[in-house]
């Protein structure tokens, strides 16, 4: 899956605000590419559609977990 011009590279929201950690990502008919900004002629991850799906759902679990930690009076990751 090589990349083209066609492909509509965006930015993480999570990325690091100083520029210094950004990743971009373009969805694909397979998947998604992932590359360093810094560094847009180099390599690419290739993910495929299902391990990219898995690797976003990760995500929003963790998100939902980590919001409902700090509603929470007491919250253990242990538990």
């Amino acid at each position: 899956m090589a990349s083209t011009p066609t492909h509509q590279w965006f930015k993480s929201t999570y990325s690091g605000g100083s520029g210094t950690e950004c990743v971009e990502c373009a969805l694909t008919e397979d998947g998604a590419l992932l590359r360093d900004s810094k560094n847009i002629h180099g390599a690419m991850i290739t993910v495929h559609r299902p391990a990219w799906h898995a690797f976003i759902e990760a995500l929003r679990s963790k998100t939902m977990l980590e919001t409902e930690s700090r509603d929470s009076v007491s919250f253990n990751p242990e538990d």
